[in-house]
């Protein structure tokens, strides 16, 4: 009963920290002019205080410190100091608009502190490509880094409408952090969800009207917390002895599951803008958010509609994890995750090219 009441706890100390936070410092963002400016791709329509990672970083940090058992902490304190790191990187991003090179730097030493000193490393492929052979040091860090970046930045990416980002790293990290509690990872169950618990007492303040907006300082911290426990969770799931139902026999494919949302969509846009032959940091309407927008629904519809595609996912992948290979899971659900932007993007050719019509005949008229 005690782990569980510690993930209770976990949860419901950071919501109600960041609740109590947030008012607060987005009065403080208004008054130093902290704002987002509306832009041409911008979805919304006035200038908005852009502090949500300040108290989302306020509620991982001091929660985790008071709620971490003792003895425990291993190497807890350089993934803290890691997030810290990032959280300064972004917030010098949000205040002063810096380059991405000095970002990505700036990244690369908070993940470099991960493996280095963290043991954040996947040290094998886990049965992928059939693979289970262990990796030599130098060519786990490289994988291991680039997967970290890889996820940092992709959750970066998602953070388009209102509620989106917090609703998804929501639901990513509380699917870590039970099974986490569950199989006795109680340190990785705690960074687990108190960073659900802060996006929770975030996302109060998000959803559309949204009152502050996550910003980098928020989304690079919280992308680079859900890098760190899908590393954790590969490994862990493949190397440690638990009980067999705790188990999965295709980790890789689990993990992508529950990261199918950012994952996928970020290397859906960057390869579709390599094929058109612009840069992939191009920016454009091409996110699942923004197909979503653009297909006619609002905000609200458009988080829900895309939080429960995740959760769908998620379930399919846990109920056949005993069914299907790793491979024939990872497959699946990129298929459907392919069907449902191919559908999309129909759609609202169909929306588009519907107007179009209307506005010429209200022309004719």
């Amino acid at each position: 009963m005690q782990p569980y009441f510690n993930l209770l706890l976990s949860l419901l100390m950071p919501l109600s920290l960041v609740v109590s936070l947030t008012p607060s410092i987005i009065h403080f963002g208004k008054k130093k002019g902290l704002v987002a400016k509306v832009r041409g791709r911008s979805s919304h329509v006035d200038p908005t205080p852009v502090v949500g990672g300040i108290p989302i970083m306020i509620g991982i940090l001091f929660c985790s410190l008071v709620l971490m058992p003792p003895g425990m902490w291993g190497s807890i304190q350089y993934i803290l100091a890691a997030l810290l790191i990032v959280f300064m990187v972004g917030l010098r991003d949000d205040i002063e608009e810096i380059t991405p090179k000095i970002k990505v730097i700036g990244q690369a030493i908070a993940i470099l502190a991960l493996i280095t000193k963290g043991d954040v490393m996947l040290h094998s492929f886990y049965g992928l490509f059939g693979q289970t052979w262990e990796l030599p040091y130098l060519v786990s860090a490289v994988i291991s880094g680039f997967t970290l970046l890889v996820i940092s930045n992709a959750f970066n990416l998602i953070d388009g409408i209102n509620g989106l980002a917090g609703t998804v790293g929501t639901i990513i990290c509380s699917a870590f952090g039970v099974w986490f509690y569950t199989v006795g990872e109680i340190q990785l169950g705690v960074l687990s969800m108190v960073t659900a618990g802060s996006l929770l007492g975030f996302l109060m303040f998000n959803m559309a009207p949204a009152k502050t907006f996550m910003g980098d300082s928020g989304s690079l911290v919280v992308g680079l917390m859900i890098g760190v426990l899908a590393i954790k969770f590969i490994d862990i799931s493949s190397t440690a002895e638990m009980l067999p139902r705790y188990q999965f026999n295709n980790p890789v494919a689990v993990c992508i599951a529950i990261l199918i949302v950012p994952l996928f969509d970020t290397i859906r846009v960057f390869t579709t803008r390599i094929v058109r032959g612009v840069s992939p940091f191009m920016p454009d309407r091409r996110h699942i958010h923004h197909l979503v927008i653009d297909s006619g629904f609002n905000h609200l519809e458009g988080t829900t509609i895309i939080g429960l595609f995740n959760l769908l996912i998620i379930s399919l992948v846990f109920y056949l994890d005993n069914v299907l290979g790793q491979h024939y899971l990872i497959a699946l659900v990129l298929g459907i995750a392919l069907s449902v932007t191919f559908f999309l993007h129909r759609n609202v050719r169909q929306v588009k090219s519907q107007r179009r019509g209307n506005l010429r005949l209200e022309g004719e008229a």
